[in-house]
């Protein structure tokens, strides 16, 4: 049995916590035999543990705590702590871990009603259950998910070579916005999911860009920002923004127009990877 859940890229702008769309990049988990402890084989990071201390092992035993040890296989190509919803990734797989071996039969609202209480906001567990764009909130206990396909777009991302560590990217933002700047901030993420939802991606784009919540703020820990927004936009992106909580930078622009934005950044010769990127429209998947 094999696990599969896509990257995310979370915020979209001016969505802080709540817009987040499915991408393709993967983490892959396969189950092997059982055995007397979990073994989790993987060539990540040293720092990321091979046994039941790890995120994915211990998610799936809170969930179904009588489930038996296996060897299993992790590989992943959603780089950590880079804003693609790496720890994310996880999460969802430990829930489906469990979902399978211990036959729980969860409906993907049941999945993300968990991975939201682990997770602490839905942005980006919604799109790696889900697949596609998702609008998601959270409130009181209460979560809510709209699922949407994207409208066509190419994405290109740099993927800087440094870590941007959430705890650091929230420490930036304000404890708090002016009543009317919150009207602001709110009315501009309106307009972006409703662009978004009829395809009018060069409205969805200014909105994007003008960003009250968090953009700003962060803008300045990526030093790279600034120049790929201005290249991209010479060749006519419809927007540039900050995946999740960086540092990695999103260009969304016209299908026809991705390649050479794409051509242009790689010859930048930039401190990290520039990658193509497709919106993953199944989310968490299982292969028997």
């Amino acid at each position: 049995m094999r696990i599969i859940v896509p990257a995310t890229s979370a915020n979209i702008g001016p969505g802080f916590d709540s817009v987040g769309v499915a991408v393709s990049k993967y983490l892959e988990i396969e189950l092997l035999e059982e055995r007397e402890d979990w073994l989790i084989e993987h060539d990540l990071n040293p720092r990321i543990p091979t046994d039941s201390r790890n995120l994915l092992i211990k998610i799936a035993l809170q969930l179904a705590p009588d489930i038996r040890p296996h060897r299993l296989k992790m590989i992943s190509d959603i780089p950590l702590a880079r804003g693609l919803g790496s720890s994310s990734s996880v999460i969802v797989a430990g829930i489906e871990l469990a979902n399978q071996l211990g036959q729980l039969n969860l409906s993907n609202y049941e999945k993300l009603k968990i991975a939201t209480k682990i997770e602490g906001h839905p942005d980006n567990v919604a799109p790696a259950i889900y697949g596609n764009l998702v609008i998601s909130s959270a409130f009181k206990n209460k979560v809510s998910a709209v699922v949407s396909k994207f409208p066509e777009a190419g994405f290109i991302a740099y993927v800087p070579n440094y870590e941007l560590r959430t705890a650091d990217s929230r420490r930036v933002l304000p404890n708090r916005l002016s009543y009317k700047e919150a009207v602001a901030a709110s009315s501009i993420a309106n307009v972006a999911v409703a662009a978004l939802l009829k395809g009018d991606m060069r409205t969805a784009g200014r909105a994007i860009e003008s960003d009250r919540f968090h953009e700003k703020y962060r803008q300045p820990l990526i030093k790279e920002f600034s120049d790929i927004k201005f290249l991209a936009r010479k060749q006519g992106s419809y927007a540039t923004y900050i995946s999740g909580a960086g540092p990695t930078v999103m260009v969304l622009a016209p299908k026809h127009k991705t390649e050479k934005i794409y051509r242009l950044l790689k010859e930048q010769k930039l401190n990290g990877q520039v990658y193509q990127l497709q919106v993953d429209s199944r989310g968490v998947r299982v292969e028997k």
